[in-house]
């Protein structure tokens, strides 16, 4: 997800001791641009839920993700936390083992009004520590004439990783356009990317258990497809991350890319299709699971507020029509989600794939996570690793990171 804003709002609570219309504030920062109509629709909830609570008020504040949970980190470290914060679910497991938010208290029904998978990427060390309030999964997007150029029979794309290799050789043969778009840079998306294909054969980084699992053999499988593609890809992949890529797709250039389902406003005049992540060898269709969550901090003297409103925000019909108003994945499965498919066919290969999709893995130092994934990815694309030492330095690495 790239640049984002912060919604910083509060709610005032009645402290113990003031009179009954004394308030108290609850800061409540929001990771996201105030753009569109998801923020006038939060506003709305926030004063549905303030009726509903009227000794507290709720304030906003608009901050760049890049800046956003930086801030709220460090305020919560100095003392001084926010009540509620938006953030990414990544640096839950960091938070919570710093003891800067509490844990979300959820009764077997609640759990089980999420896919397990989606879940999973709250959870740190048996706890749940935030509610997902956005939702992102992946697919594969492709360029119809291209493929129709290559002379390949593929009116649904490609299925399976024998079928992405027999569409590249197809299209570099017959065909000016590289085949896939790969982001081998040092961002974020560069891991992202190559999780969809983990989780589409069947590897894990982590398991349930919490135990390293990445020396495995479909993850070296992934390895050695990524090798493989990669002689197919852009030239240069490690000059390249998800946003460069995006023109060369809709300029015709590659004619595949990993993408969320809304790309399709941004593929320029390209007759595109989409399809699931192609599944390996030894996996079915899956996807990376990315989410964002709400989050309360501890220490602001407003926690059972605070995870009053965040729970409010994320009730299943209405956290439905906000993700439905935003065009997000859905976080939950409700009548709103399952008349998605009827309305754009396309949003099957980004919902049945949830089911055995997987977390951004959950460790303490998520940057240290990305630059041993990223340095593998690029090791192996640039021929100085090969697929069983990158597998192998990545586990060792992570063991470290997961003591």
């Amino acid at each position: 997800m790239s640049i984002r804003t912060v919604l910083l709002a509060g709610a005032a609570a009645l402290a113990v001791g003031q009179s009954a219309s004394a308030q108290t504030e609850i800061s409540f920062i929001n990771c996201g641009a105030p753009d569109g109509v998801t923020p006038e629709m939060q506003n709305s909830d926030i004063a549905e839920w303030e009726a509903l609570n009227p000794d507290y008020k709720v304030l906003q504040e608009y901050v760049p993700w890049g800046q956003c949970q930086e801030k709220a980190i460090t305020l919560a470290s100095a003392g001084d936390p926010v009540g509620l914060a938006y953030l990414g679910s990544r640096t839950l497991p960091q938070l919570a083992d710093a003891g800067l938010i509490v844990p979300v208290e959820m009764s077997e029904a609640e759990q089980n009004s999420y896919e397990p998978s989606v879940l999973s990427t709250v959870k740190f060390n048996g706890g749940i520590w935030g509610l997902p309030r956005a939702f992102s999964t992946k697919g594969i997007f492709f360029n119809k004439a291209i493929l129709e150029e290559a002379g390949l029979d593929m009116p649904n794309g490609p299925q399976t990783w024998d079928d992405m290799i027999v569409a590249a050789k197809a299209i570099t043969e017959n065909t000016d356009a590289k085949a896939l778009g790969i982001p081998a840079a040092s961002f974020d998306n560069t891991m992202h990317a190559f999780l969809n294909f983990i989780y589409s054969n069947g590897g894990e980084v982590i398991n349930s258990d919490g135990e390293v699992v990445f020396n495995s053999p479909e993850v070296i499988e992934t390895f050695q497809f990524y090798k493989d593609m990669a002689a197919y890809a852009q030239e240069g992949p490690v000059a390249y991350d998800r946003g460069k890529l995006e023109p060369l797709f809709s300029e015709g250039k590659v004619a595949m890319i990993v993408q969320s389902f809304g790309y399709r406003s941004r593929t320029g005049d390209v007759d595109y299709g989409i399809t699931w992540i192609p599944k390996g060898p030894s996996g079915e269709h899956a996807t990376l699971l990315i989410t964002d969550s709400l989050a309360v901090f501890k220490g602001s003297g407003v926690e059972d507020a605070a995870m009053s409103l965040a729970k409010f925000l994320n009730e299943t019909d209405r956290q439905a029509r906000f993700d439905d108003v935003a065009g997000w994945t859905p976080v939950r499965e409700t009548d709103i989600s399952r008349a998605l498919v009827n309305k754009d066919p396309n949003w099957k290969f980004y919902l049945e794939s949830i089911a055995a999709g997987g977390p951004e893995p959950q460790v303490i130092d998520y940057n240290a996570l990305q630059d041993v994934m990223n340095e593998a990815i690029q090791g192996v694309i640039l021929g100085e690793l090969s697929p069983e030492e990158a597998a192998a330095d990545v586990a060792k690495e992570l063991e470290d990171l997961v003591e």
